[in-house]
């Protein structure tokens, strides 16, 4: 059982946080931390001043391992608020300073779902777009060309499948622009569901939006290992327990 009364330099969890976070580790070793995240859940520290991933995480690992001291976890990567999925912490600064080089250059792979109001029309495709980022409005727009600072926006999709109201699109991100994949499917009438800020008609009840970290592939930055992960659908994602399970 978990001391939790360890003389810690983070805040004590309650046996429910601590049973909820340690159930959401995908893969830790001594080099690095990949955890499922919630919607509404911020990677580090914002204006907000909610406690981020990454100091619940630190609070989980000083309980467990009776650690005095700071817990060291580097953020290589983030996750938007409204995004649950996959997320990698490193718990070095040997790893943070290599898995973010991997990030840079595109040699962490990784597939998004995304359920969507409107069907992609043709089923799969590419999209290459011109992005500008506003940062007042917190929001991503497309643009004609490459001037006012814009960034080109690559990825895949593909349609997986279809429920009564929504569609499921897999999509293979190739650059990681803000926002990028609610932007570029806004923009061929796949809104995601839940996104008011890209065109949704209606919110989620959870704040959050369909959009799922799904799977991430990459190799270990210190022993040099493939690494291959996948999240599971949340369950707020109605009718596609099914499409999911078939995969597995």
């Amino acid at each position: 059982m978990t001391n939790f009364a360890c003389d810690m330099e983070y805040r004590q969890l309650s046996e429910e946080e601590f049973a909820d976070l340690e159930s959401r580790i995908m893969y830790e070793d001594n080099h690095i931390l990949v955890v499922n995240k919630k919607v509404g859940e911020i990677t580090q520290g914002d204006k907000t001043g909610d406690e981020c991933l990454a100091d619940s995480y630190k609070a989980l690992i000083a309980a467990r391992d009776c650690k005095p001291g700071k817990v060291f976890l580097g953020i290589p990567h983030r996750l938007d608020r409204p995004v649950s999925g996959i997320c990698i912490l490193a718990k070095t600064s040997k790893s943070l300073e290599r898995l973010t080089e991997m990030f840079r250059n595109g040699d962490v792979h990784k597939t998004y779902w995304a359920l969507c109001c409107g069907k992609p029309v043709p089923a799969r495709g590419h999209l290459e777009n011109w992005m500008t980022r506003n940062e007042k409005q917190n929001k991503s727009y497309i643009v004609k060309g490459e001037g006012t600072g814009a960034k080109l926006a690559k990825l895949n999709y593909r349609l997986l499948t279809s429920t009564e109201r929504y569609h499921l699109v897999e999509v293979e991100l190739l650059t990681g622009r803000h926002h990028q994949i609610r932007c570029q499917l806004s923009n061929i009438g796949c809104t995601i569901k839940g996104d008011l800020k890209y065109g949704a008609p209606r919110s989620n009840p959870d704040g959050g939006i369909c959009l799922l970290a799904r799977k991430i592939s990459f190799i270990h930055p210190v022993r040099k290992v493939p690494v291959e992960l996948t999240a599971p659908v949340p369950h707020t994602w109605k009718g596609l327990e099914d499409f999911s399970a078939s995969l597995s």
